[in-house]
C-alpha cells in the first residue's frame, strides 16, 4: 500500500474554496480594522506587502482583544489574553511585534497596592485606612482648619523633600473623625512614597504586655519609635500603668523628640486632660512629675488641634 505524503491532503484542504473564502474574509477584516490601518499607514515605508501578509496572525491577535482599557472594576474580569494588559503594535527590524502594556485599571490597582504597602497598621479598622482628605466632612471652621493644616503638611513635604518636625495632636469628642484624619494623611503620604505606621494605642499597649513573654518587646518598640511617620490613635483610652506610660510611651516619645520625627496623636482629651490621665496610676497614686515629663515630649512633637462635629458613628 502506498502512503500519500501528508502535505498532499493539506494542500487539497487549503485549496478548498470555503477555506480560502474564510481566510480572505479574515484577512480583509484584519486589514480593514482602523487601528491596523493607522499602524500600517504610519509604517508604510518600513513594511512591505510580503511582511504584512506574513504578520497577519500577529495583527489578528492584536484586533482580537480590547486595545484600550475595557473599564472593568477588577482586572480579574479582564477579557484580554493577559489580564490587565492591552496590546500595542510596533515595528522591529522591518517586522511587526506586539507589546502588552498595563491598562488604566491595572495601573490603579497597582498604585493602590503600592499605597497599602507604605502604611503599616496595628489594630486599625480598614475603613480608616481607606480614608482620603477629599472625603473629610467639613461642617465648621475648625474642620476646615484641620483640612488646611493637613494639606500644608503635605505641601511642605513635597516642596522641601523633608517631613515637617511636628505632627498634630487632634483632640475632641468620640466619633468626630479624628481617626479618619490619620488614615487620610497616611494615604496621602503613601502616594508620595512616605511610610507611616498607624497604631490603635489601647490594643498596642496590651500587645506590649504579651511581648514580654515572647521576648519581642524591644523589637516591637523599635519598630514603632523609628517609623518615618508615627500615628497613635486614641491615646488616653487605655488603662494606664506606670510601666506602659514610662517604659513604652516614654521611650517612644523620647526617641522621636530627639530624632525630630513627626508624630500624630488623637485623643478624647486635650493636653491638660491627657496629663491628668497619665498621672493616674493603676495603684491609685498620683504621679504628676512623670505625667508632666511625658506631656513635655508630646507637646514638643505635636501641634494641638481641636476637632468638633457630630458623632458620625451613631
Amino acid at each position: 500500500m502506498t502512503i500519500e505524503p501528508i502535505n498532499g491532503p493539506l494542500k487539497r484542504a487549503i485549496n478548498v474554496p470555503s477555506f480560502q473564502e474564510r481566510y480572505e474574509a479574515m484577512r480583509q477584516e484584519i486589514l480593514a480594522h482602523p487601528h491596523v490601518q493607522a499602524f500600517l499607514t504610519q509604517h508604510k515605508d518600513e513594511l512591505s506587502r510580503e511582511t504584512i501578509e506574513r504578520n497577519l496572525p500577529k495583527l489578528h491577535e492584536f484586533i482580537s482583544q480590547s486595545t484600550v482599557c475595557c473599564g472593568c472594576d477588577n482586572t480579574e474580569n479582564c477579557t484580554n489574553y493577559l489580564k490587565g494588559f492591552v496590546p500595542t503594535l510596533r515595528v522591529v527590524r522591518n517586522t511587526v511585534e506586539i507589546d502588552y502594556v498595563q491598562c488604566e485599571q491595572k495601573i490603579r490597582e497597582d498604585e493602590r497596592r503600592d499605597v497599602a504597602k507604605m502604611i503599616a497598621s496595628m489594630h486599625m479598622p480598614k475603613d480608616v485606612l481607606q480614608a482620603t482628605l477629599s472625603d473629610l466632612y467639613i461642617d465648621d471652621r475648625l474642620r476646615m482648619d484641620i483640612a488646611n493644616k493637613a494639606t500644608d503638611f503635605l505641601d511642605m513635604t513635597v516642596a522641601t523633600g523633608q517631613l515637617p518636625k511636628k505632627g498634630f495632636y487632634l483632640h475632641g469628642q468620640f466619633g468626630v473623625g479624628k481617626s479618619f484624619v490619620l488614615g487620610a494623611l497616611a494615604n496621602e503620604l503613601a502616594k508620595i512614597k512616605i511610610r507611616s505606621v498607624v497604631v490603635f494605642v489601647p490594643e498596642f499597649l496590651r500587645e506590649m504586655k504579651n511581648a514580654i513573654g515572647d521576648n519581642t518587646l524591644n523589637e516591637k518598640i523599635d519598630y514603632i519609635k523609628k517609623a518615618p511617620v508615627l500615628m497613635l490613635d486614641d491615646l488616653g483610652a487605655e488603662t494606664m500603668t506606670a510601666w506602659t506610660r514610662d517604659e513604652i510611651l516614654g521611650t517612644i516619645f523620647h526617641y522621636r523628640m530627639a530624632e525630630q520625627l513627626p508624630t500624630f496623636i488623637t485623643s478624647n482629651f486635650d493636653y491638660d486632660g491627657l496629663e491628668h490621665h497619665l498621672a493616674q496610676s493603676q495603684k491609685g497614686d498620683i504621679e504628676v512629675v512623670k505625667a508632666g515629663r511625658i506631656m513635655e515630649r508630646i507637646k514638643a512633637l505635636t501641634i494641638p488641634i481641636e476637632m468638633r462635629g457630630k458623632n458620625r458613628r451613631l
